[in-house]
């Protein structure tokens, strides 16, 4: 998701680094970026002018300590694991300013344990994005005890410029939107798993039935079936609710690598 964040943090007007430790990473960010802002431009949602002011805000770098030495604020989209997580906040607590603001996409992790690998357990906050980012407009801003309440704003604010509407949720496992999403698509990976329905038709119940813009099936192919087994895993552990158990359908499935559109096989042919 860090190429669609920093789209849009460019797209706001802030001058924005991105960083990979894979230079062919970032090349492929960038390749989106381009691709994701002609599409707007083509739709008439933004000028060609738009288009190459927020493209010419976007640097990038492979060194994190580089890309984030003088930012004020930090979002890190890394993969959704606590270790890999805590890792990196604090290699970014040695780097940025005392006023820096660091933030975490994390879905479901616990914002704490990231905030106290650092320093300044205060001044950091969830920002929990949704994807496609320069589509999709909420953002969930999670505080932890400790949060300092400035921050809060500030990360609000920040949401705010990129054209977010945010909510504010405490520090729990899964927040609110993860927990909800997940149970509702553990639940529809039961009704394929016990042949209620299939995968296109419960889709279509949910999209045409309820008005939800995509499926939970569909929508658990692009997140990625691995993602949805890590977190349904972690609730399940954190939260000790059986609803939250992830059902044998979509353990088979990442064990034969069916992750979703990344692998081209999920629940859908891609």
């Amino acid at each position: 998701m860090g190429h669609g964040i920093a789209q849009v943090a460019a797209m706001a007007g802030y001058q924005t680094s991105l960083t990979d430790s894979n230079p062919e990473t970032l090349a492929e960010a960038r390749s989106r970026i381009a691709s994701n802002l002609a599409g707007a431009v083509k739709r008439g949602k933004i000028t060609q002018d738009d288009a190459n002011a927020a493209a010419a805000r976007v640097q990038t770098a492979v060194d994190v300590a580089a890309a984030a030495r003088d930012a004020d604020l930090v979002i890190e989209a890394v993969a959704e694991d606590l270790d890999i997580k805590e890792q990196l906040f604090q290699q970014l607590d040695a780097v940025v300013g005392d006023d820096a603001v660091l933030a975490s996409n994390t879905s479901s992790l616990s914002v704490t344990r990231i905030a106290h690998a650092t320093r300044r357990p205060e001044r950091v906050v969830g920002m929990h994005f949704f994807n496609p980012v320069h589509i999709m407009k909420l953002v969930e801003v999670i505080a932890h005890a400790q949060s300092d309440p400035a921050v809060i704003a500030a990360a609000r604010e920040a949401a705010g410029e990129m054209g977010k509407t945010t909510i504010l949720v405490r520090d729990t496992p899964g927040f609110a939107s993860s927990r909800l999403g997940v149970v509702l698509g553990l639940e529809a990976m039961r009704m394929v798993e016990q042949g209620v329905a299939s995968a296109a038709d419960i889709d279509t119940a949910m999209t045409l039935g309820y008005g939800h813009p995509m499926g939970p099936l569909q929508l658990t192919d692009l997140v990625g079936l691995d993602v949805r087994l890590n977190i349904a895993e972690y609730l399940h552990r954190e939260l000790q609710d059986p609803k939250f158990e992830p059902p044998q359908i979509l353990r088979d499935k990442v064990h034969r690598r069916e992750l979703g559109k990344k692998t081209g096989r999920g629940f859908y042919e891609w």
